[in-house]
């Protein structure tokens, strides 16, 4: 049978008014190869996994077949969620649904945290057959008193999850997984569970994450045909500063539609100021912008044509600001994946073609683009590994059944947590007898459930807090007039500044004219002076492949089929030639600058956070203090490579050959981070920071290199 023949045959099976709606109003001459192909496996009930770049049709490709199902099996009730990590992505998404469900005179509604509490009391009274929402919503649902959970969910049959990716590489992937199981045991059955993703490095692994702990359907992967046959245009330019990548971005696609990235709030706001002095339509978008704000930038860029709009990763995650003509990276992300993501923004026009120009402002950021660009030309993209160790999930989790249930058995709930893989048994009855000695369970008749100490803690905004694993830094609500504009790190307001205060936010300059602190607002006003942003951020891990391939950058090798400026090429050399005493083919070297001894691992936080540990524990006169860096472990001045290769071997023969007992050291500052850290022994939590601090396999690699000391005649020239 010919391809266009099994398209015709798929299509065929879905609903006669889907086929009719999609030919007619829709006006599509088909559907796509992903579309297709996912219909048979979605209506047989397989567990599945939709691969394909931002806008490639796989909302489509999971609910077509399953509204046929809805309507040709008679579903009743709530009987699809679709899970997004965003409520933006919900929001933006929401129509297309509700169109979608009332072809075929089907309901479906959004529910997060900004849904009112009249829409919370009609679905509760006439539950919607698709319901948007998060995890984090669907726990707030389990636990709430004024909803019956077992009549809204009884009726569930299957689960979308969009941008899966997304959830998984974190704990809300956990916590998701977590929810999905409770929601299965009160509707009495399995739930056919549906990723959505960009492309990722382990697809099959992925799916059987997502299954949890009842794998029992099929699974099928579907990946959207390339879309490749003409080369994505990628670029790489140094630009040295901010301002002069705003003065390039100002000045080349004139009359284009412009998407920014950038990797943190403040470089977004920074830039935005910038392209606005050289009066360039611009529009901004991040987290701490307010949602009233953000969803007016997101809109007005949608319907203009030459503007820009500068992003932080909100704008990664498939929300639709319409159709694009540039997308540019200020910087460079940390993962190939985001790199995809990003370039399948553009090329969504059947005249138009994928790309995405890198501007570097530092030497940092050119490496790091240079890394991700070798690796991409490799054809290298990351597995998505759910974060090991989830015992604070675990911890979190008996809470959250015990407000759900009232009384629950620490055992029956310590087997589902410990089978899902949040914990091992051992771990869990730990976890059980902290939660009760520290009274945060509390027990009777052998039943636990919430104690006063998780009362005082959690009771609060009727235990919302206890609701997500993932914590917010405390920011202060910027007001004007009677608007909020988004909100700041409160240390923006309290340090010395000559004159008045003027902070950036939104992309523009604002006075504050009174803060507020007992109710954590500022008031601010518009100014035309220069405007500062600041935001706390954690430093940014890379992955053992990333560091290698600066490494390789760094011995010569140059990113095939992308246009290197000539600026690019000339730092790049500058670079090299830099750090030609750093790096060598096959080892790894140790090096003085400046009076400071460093080895050059080129293998990650992880891997040198594991290194560190295992110099440290036998050969602690060796460090300088502990410290190191992406790229290096920091030595005292009196290191050699014969003392670091003795040590090496030394922590070989006491810990394993790829060092796999040797346990990072994780800091008070650190355990402070952990959310729920409260609920897990001391040394749980510990043993939860340092598993995730640890990268043994890029361990392995650096391990099986030589250690060498920088020749002398490879020192770099100071010119």
């Amino acid at each position: 049978m010919t391809e266009a023949a099994q398209e015709s045959e798929a299509f065929d099976r879905l609903h006669p008014i889907i086929q009719h709606h999609i030919v007619n109003s829709m006006g599509w001459p088909g559907l796509r190869h992903l579309q297709s192909a996912s219909i048979a496996p979605v209506l047989r009930g397989d567990d599945a996994l939709l691969i394909a770049p931002t806008a490639g049709g796989k909302t489509e490709a999971a609910m077509f077949p399953l509204l046929t199902r809805m309507s040709s099996e008679q579903w009743v009730g709530l009987s699809v969620l679709y899970v997004c990590p965003l409520k933006a992505l919900i929001n933006n998404l929401e129509p297309r649904l509700v169109t979608y469900a009332g072809w075929l005179g089907r309901e479906a509604s959004a529910r997060h945290g900004d849904t009112g509490s009249g829409v919370r009391k009609r679905q509760a009274g006439s539950r919607p057959s698709i319901m948007l929402t998060t995890p984090e919503s669907l726990e707030a649902m389990l636990v709430s008193v004024n909803l019956d959970a077992a009549h809204m969910f009884g009726d569930l049959r299957a689960v979308v999850v969009d941008e899966v990716h997304a959830f998984a590489g974190d704990d809300r992937g956990w916590h998701l997984l977590a929810v999905l199981d409770r929601l299965s045991a009160i509707a009495g059955r399995p739930l056919q569970r549906i990723g959505l993703s960009a492309t990722v490095g382990n697809p099959n692994a992925l799916l059987a994450w997502l299954q949890g702990r009842t794998r029992s359907n099929q699974r099928s992967v579907i990946t959207a045909l390339s879309s490749d046959a003409v080369e994505p245009v990628l670029a790489l330019d140094f630009v040295g500063s901010v301002r002069n990548a705003a003065k390039v971005v100002n000045g080349i696609h004139q009359g284009e539609k412009r998407l920014v990235f950038a990797d943190s709030r403040r470089t977004v706001e920074a830039l935005a100021l910038e392209l606005r002095e050289l009066g360039t339509d611009t529009y901004v978008s991040h987290s701490s912008l307010s949602v009233d704000e953000r969803r007016r930038a997101e809109a007005a860029f949608a319907e203009a044509r030459d503007c820009v709009i500068v992003s932080t990763s909100t704008l990664e995650l498939g929300i639709d600001v319409g159709d694009l003509d540039r997308v540019i990276q200020l910087g460079a992300p940390n993962t190939v994946a985001s790199v995809l993501q990003r370039l399948g923004r553009t090329g969504r026009r059947a005249e138009s073609t994928r790309n995405l120009t890198f501007l570097a402002t530092d030497d940092a950021e050119l490496l790091r683009a240079a890394g991700l660009l070798l690796l991409m030309h490799e054809g290298f993209v990351e597995p998505v590994a759910a974060p090991p160790k989830p015992l604070h999930v675990a911890g979190q989790q008996l809470l959250g059944t015990a407000l759900q249930k009232r009384r629950i058995s620490l055992k029956e709930e310590s087997t589902w947590i410990a089978d899902l893989g949040l914990a091992d048994a051992v771990e869990m009855t730990s976890i059980c007898e902290w939660l009760v000695g520290t009274e945060h369970l509390d027990t009777d008749q052998g039943l636990a459930f919430v104690g006063p100490r998780a009362e005082a803690r959690y009771g609060r905004r009727n235990f919302m807090d206890l609701l997500s694993v993932f914590t917010s830094a405390p920011e202060v609500a910027v007001i004007h007039g009677r608007q909020e504009v988004g909100s700041v790190d409160p240390a923006l307001l309290i340090t010395k500044v000559d004159g008045p205060r003027v902070i950036a936010l939104g992309g523009r300059p604002w006075e504050v004219t009174h803060v507020d602190w007992g109710r954590r607002r500022a008031y601010v006003e518009p100014s035309d002076r220069t405007g500062q942003s600041k935001w706390t951020g954690e430093p940014r891990a890379y992955s053992f492949e990333l560091s290698d391939a600066v490494r390789r950058v760094l011995l010569g090798l140059t990113p095939t089929r992308v246009q290197v400026t000539a600026r690019s090429r000339t730092r790049l050399d500058s670079l090299r030639e830099q750090f030609a005493h750093r790096v060598a083919d096959d080892a790894s070297v140790i090096a003085s600058d400046d009076g400071r001894m460093r080895w050059w691992t080129f293998a990650g936080a992880r891997a040198n956070s594991v290194l560190t540990a295992a110099v440290g524990a036998v050969a602690p006169e060796l460090l300088d203090q502990g410290t190191f860096t992406n790229l290096h472990v920091s030595l005292r001045s009196d290191a050699t490579a014969a003392s670091v290769a003795s040590a090496l071997r030394m922590a070989r023969e006491g810990y394993g050959e790829d060092l796999a007992g040797v346990i990072p050291p994780v800091t008070d500052q650190a355990l402070r981070k952990l959310k729920f850290a409260e609920m897990l022994p001391p040394a749980l939590a510990t043993a939860t920071l340092s598993a995730r601090n640890a990268d043994f396999c890029g361990t392995a690699a650096v391990l099986a290199r030589a250690v060498v000391e920088a020749p002398s005649d490879r020192k770099p020239s100071h010119r």
